[in-house]
């Protein structure tokens, strides 16, 4: 019996068996990151349920308002205390796994992984305009990353193993395995590798399943009936759409550099940064309840009410600003759902107009908003084919891969014609920037006490 189990193990440390082995870690690495993100998306869904309600208290019972604020201060002061202990668990997560992926940065996976979970379900479960996208992807990554060095793995199936889990937590975080796959090729590795697809997708495949099993199959965004496109002038109006929401992208990147920037440049203290978005929320939730959080509930509400296009302009404005307020402050969570959302609340302005210029039936107005959605994430990220495959599967609209696909590659070229730069890889370029300027000044100020 030993010596058979030894010659397994011989077997699969052999270098000819690499995608065996690496198909057999996948599945391992989907499995322990499918239970991480299914208590993950429970705590944030748990939060997104009861801040509605908490507000409501709030309002019928003024007395405790200024102990929710205080509720609120305490969490921004933890989330400053977990950012000094890891700068890595800032923001999104997926710009430091493209920079570790290049061997640009390092990453203490246990010490992320425990940081950055508990940062994102304080942050986000506090309502602000953050996604469980992002730290979700940085969850999986840690997990391949720890099967990686736990079973001391070389330092390129280490690569395949961090790559694979990041492509496991978006699958898990949106029951959208194929996306998540994709993902891993077009986004992170940006080549078609045989070796990264095949611990993506066993990957991907068994953290979906792991997920179904707690929250069902069915799909993250529930739009009802949506029309399949037959007719050319649909499909006229739809790259109309892709126009229209592609140019509202545009702003995004810019927007977030301006943010970023302003937070650097502002006289606040490192701990008061995370205050300032916290406290806004605490506000924005007796006023405008509906832009707190990531925002899945605000597309589904789209499709069950009708909403006036000046209340729809008002939660695009407020949305944007909101998010970008938070992301700026530098606390942890991701950009993937919010963008989503605005491109939703975008394809929801495009087809009141259009419909009230008589150009598109009203039938049309949920495929406008579902389609919105992957356009307006490949202006931002540039990943037209990922923004396709992922709404396809977030809404269980599969028959519309042609439709989504037409939408997704008009956005991409109307960003691509105005210069602007994939959202992951501006904010990696950002944070490689400024590593390089706090090496060259500890460099300078080393030489001139010398």
């Amino acid at each position: 019996m030993q010596k058979r189990f030894e010659d397994i193990l011989q077997a699969l440390t052999d270098p000819k068996r690499l995608k065996l082995r690496l198909f057999i870690e996948g599945n391992v690495i989907g499995v322990l990151t499918g239970l991480t993100i299914a208590l993950f998306r429970y705590l944030l869904e748990l939060s997104e349920a009861n801040l509605p309600r908490l507000y409501q208290f709030l309002q019928e019972n003024p007395a405790y308002i200024p102990g929710w604020f205080i509720v609120l201060m305490a969490i921004g002061c933890i989330l400053h205390w977990l950012l000094r202990m890891d700068g890595m668990i800032s923001g999104s997560g997926i710009p430091q796994i493209k920079g570790v992926l290049m061997g640009k940065m390092d990453m203490h996976w246990a010490r992320v992984l425990l940081l950055k979970f508990t940062g994102a379900v304080l942050g986000i479960g506090a309502g602000l305009s953050l996604g469980r996208e992002g730290p979700s992807v940085q969850l999986g990554a840690c997990l391949g990353q720890g099967v990686g060095r736990l079973t001391h793995r070389s330092y390129e199936e280490n690569h395949y193993l961090l790559t694979a889990g990041a492509g496991a937590g978006l699958a898990a975080a949106f029951n959208a395995p194929l996306a998540g796959a994709i993902f891993c090729l077009e986004e992170l590795t940006k080549n078609f590798s045989p070796y990264v697809l095949m611990g993506a997708i066993a990957a991907t495949v068994t953290a979906t399943t792991v997920t179904q099993f707690f929250f069902g199959m069915e799909p993250v965004f529930h739009m009802g009936e949506i029309p399949v496109v037959m007719a050319g002038n649909v499909y006229a109006m739809l790259i109309l759409l892709g126009g229209f929401v592609g140019i509202l992208g545009l702003g995004f990147n810019r927007m977030l550099t301006i943010s970023l920037d302003s937070y650097a440049k502002s006289p606040l203290k490192a701990w008061q940064k995370p205050l300032l978005p916290l406290l806004a929320a605490g506000v924005i939730g007796f006023f405008l309840p509906q832009i707190l959080g990531g925002g899945s509930p605000l597309v589904d509400a789209l499709v069950e009410h009708e909403y006036a296009i000046g209340f729809l302009l008002l939660l695009l404005t407020g949305k944007f600003f909101f998010t970008m307020l938070c992301f700026g402050s530098g606390v942890p969570g991701g950009i993937f759902l919010p963008m989503l959302v605005l491109g939703a609340l975008g394809g929801a302005i495009f087809a009141k107009l259009a419909i009230a210029a008589q150009l598109m039936d009203a039938q049309w107005a949920v495929t406008c908003i579902v389609f919105g959605m992957a356009a307006y994430f490949s202006a931002v990220v540039k990943s037209p084919v990922t923004g396709a495959i992922l709404i396809m599967e977030m809404t269980g609209s599969y028959q519309h891969l042609l439709s989504l696909m037409l939408v997704s590659m008009t956005a991409f070229l109307v960003a691509e014609w105005a210069g602007s730069e994939p959202v992951y890889d501006m904010l990696l370029n950002r944070s490689l920037g400024l590593m390089d300027r706090a090496r060259i000044y500890i460099k300078e100020s080393r030489h001139n006490l010398s």
